[in-house]
């Protein structure tokens, strides 16, 4: 019969399987299958308390630096959220998360903010902006996220002297509900070579001649592409080294994989507590990761552009 080992008596191996252990609950490995692996890899288990004691050291490391006070600007600023299914009461229900990133005059990615709510909504994407607000949170210039009317009108409400930018990756899939799928691929196609472009007033003239050129087959695609579009031009703002990164929120789609690619194999969360804590251990690791990598953008660009004093300059 495997013996229990209680948390707090731990020899050196025994720690470095506890590390193991958490790396494989982080990998998405439910508890009552690390506890298998591990009697069967080394004759014993870990107790109930033992995988607690460990989550309770991991829920304080992540909360520390979920609610970290954020010192320097942010220009850029990029929310999304994904759902995950989570267990209540016996009955799983869809629980969305709710994540910001940023781009700091380092030029490095961050991630900022990863939280749960019961849904995408006004006020709680309000309330996740206003946490960040109090955290520190400014020097915001340009904002990039979906077209989700609760976000908007959150963004418009906390964030009211930014930009927004619509992704125009969403954008072209809003636009299927207006085409016929047999039409989709050579429309569509011509509307995504916009975003190519660098001019906004070259854009504006082919999105003319796209218009010309579909209307009378595909009336109503046009009229909601002519009355929403300027929305996904916000980008040309910006210096134009800077297009490609922030014209959608794909910044954050490798973050989403990786969610992704670690909750399904949960599948359905034992409770609140555990999705957040997954979620949140694979955003620090990523922001671990794009922190000590090279930088992300060369902001110089946008500082030369706002006019805005480089931290070097202010330094002197």
């Amino acid at each position: 019969m495997a013996r229990k080992v209680e948390a707090g008596h731990y020899q050196r191996s025994e720690e470095a399987l506890v590390a193991a252990l958490m790396e494989m609950y982080m990998q998405g490995v439910s508890t009552r299958r690390v506890k298998a692996i591990t009697e069967e890899l080394c004759g014993h288990e870990f107790s109930a308390s033992a995988v607690s004691e460990i989550n309770k050291k991991l829920d304080a490391e992540l909360t520390r630096f979920m609610n970290r006070r954020l010192e320097e600007e942010y220009p850029y600023v990029i929310l999304d959220a994904r759902y995950e299914r989570v267990r209540e009461d016996g009955v799983g229900h869809s629980r969305a998360v709710l994540i910001t990133l940023g781009i700091g005059w380092d030029g490095r990615r961050h991630v900022l903010a990863v939280e749960l709510a019961n849904r995408e909504s006004t006020t709680s994407w309000k309330d996740h902006l206003l946490g960040l607000k109090t955290r520190g949170l400014h020097g915001v210039s340009f904002v990039v996220s979906d077209d989700h009317p609760g976000l908007k009108r959150a963004i418009r409400e906390v964030l009211p002297e930014a930009s927004w930018q619509r992704c125009y990756v969403h954008f072209l899939r809003n636009a299927l509900d207006y085409l016929p799928r047999k039409h989709a691929d050579d429309c569509l196609l011509e509307l995504r070579w916009l975003y190519d472009l660098h001019d906004l007033a070259e854009a504006r003239r082919h999105l003319a001649q796209w218009l010309q050129r579909w209307q009378a087959t595909h009336r109503k695609l046009c009229d909601w592409v002519e009355a929403n579009i300027e929305e996904t031009f916000a980008f040309h703002r910006l210096p134009r080294a800077h297009h490609k990164h922030l014209k959608s929120t794909n910044l954050i789609e490798r973050l989403n994989q990786e969610i992704k690619r670690r909750t399904l194999l949960v599948r359905i969360f034992p409770d609140e507590a555990s999705c957040l804590r997954l979620v949140r251990a694979l955003a620090v690791e990523i922001h671990e990761e794009w922190v000590d990598e090279n930088r992300y953008l060369n902001m110089e660009p946008l500082h030369e552009q706002l006019k805005k004093p480089t931290p070097a300059t202010k330094a002197a």
